[in-house]
């Protein structure tokens, strides 16, 4: 490289490296191994990454063998003030960016993640759901518009199954099974996470889904549920809670969190069947959605005080001595 005689080795650039990862990544879409959500996720991380180097730099790129501490520091307060972003959602993205540099060592482009010493945190937000009487409120107010009225009876569905919204929009007519048990279930592989997800159909869910069997649109188009395009259904479920009074700001993810609190665990459904339910990988994240209400802490209170009361005898309990020594 002195004399001139070879072409200098050029290092590889953050770009580079998200391209490479992102490029298997399609390979194993392909074959079912991912899901697009998960690349999404890393086409917003290139984002944001690209937008940081323009901010800061400059420039269009950066060599992975300049990257330092100082860089990711930088990029965080990039995130944080210039994007306003939460500093959950600002560490989402520094998580995938150091994954990136993991498969750039696994790549040997670089010796070591110049990351690795980045702690990123996480802090549980409050979660918004709908208490049982809200639930209750929507299922039983008369809607005379047909588009809300179908989105009332989505919504109140996934709040009875906890299925998302893609899981929900992508149902097909022949997707209720009968489950071993012989009652009907509701099956899928999880847009998200592609794990199988398998809820037993509670009576509400069963009779929303009986009021749309001769739906024209759900015949024509072979779903289970008239369901519209993501951003209509939002727009349309603002108006469903004005009808009924409801003063939260609902969106297609707050009836998952209300099928996980307020249906299944506020009633005594243990924490590992939600989680197999919701179709989760790790039992933490079904903690994260699973918020106690108080109505079920005075449920499980009075429940202990009637259990203590009734073995009242009336004489007096004599308390061990410790024996010392």
């Amino acid at each position: 490289m002195y004399l001139g005689l070879v072409e200098e080795v050029k290092s590889k650039t953050v770009i580079e490296a998200f391209t490479f990862h992102k490029i298997k990544m399609q390979e194993k879409i392909k074959v079912g191994m991912v899901a697009k959500a998960t690349l999404a996720k890393y086409n917003y991380c290139q984002g944001k990454v690209e937008s940081f180097i323009k901010h800061r730099f400059k420039k269009n790129d950066f060599p992975l063998d300049e990257l330092s501490m100082k860089f990711i520091t930088e990029f965080e307060h990039f995130l944080l003030v210039n994007e306003r972003l939460q500093t959950n959602s600002a560490h989402k993205y520094i998580v995938n960016f150091k994954r990136i540099m993991n498969v750039a060592v696994a790549s040997e482009w670089i010796s070591k993640n110049p990351f690795d010493n980045f702690s990123c945190s996480y802090t549980s937000p409050e979660r918004e759901i709908l208490t049982q009487s809200e639930l209750d409120e929507m299922q039983s107010k008369k809607i005379s518009i047909m588009r809300l009225a179908e989105v009332r009876d989505v919504f109140l569905f996934c709040c009875y199954t906890g299925f998302a919204y893609v899981d929900v929009f992508n149902f097909e007519r022949d997707a209720v099974s009968i489950g071993i048990d012989g009652e009907y279930w509701l099956s899928v592989l999880r847009h998200k996470t592609n794990k199988l997800e398998s809820v037993p159909l509670l009576p509400l869910p069963l009779e929303i889904l009986e009021r749309y069997k001769s739906n024209p649109h759900c015949i024509s188009q072979n779903k289970l549920l008239p369901v519209n395009s993501n951003q209509k259904y939002n727009a349309y479920l603002k108006e469903v809670a004005t009808i009924c009074g409801i003063k939260k700001n609902l969106t297609t993810h707050i009836a998952r969190h209300t099928f996980a609190t307020t249906v299944t665990l506020s009633n005594g459904v243990p924490l590992e069947t939600v989680s197999k339910m919701l179709g989760h990988k790790k039992m933490v994240t079904t903690q994260i959605y699973a918020k106690v209400l108080n109505e079920k802490v005075s449920k499980d209170m009075n429940q202990l005080k009637s259990i203590l009361e009734s073995r009242k005898t009336g004489q007096n309990i004599e308390v061990p001595k410790l024996k010392i020594g």
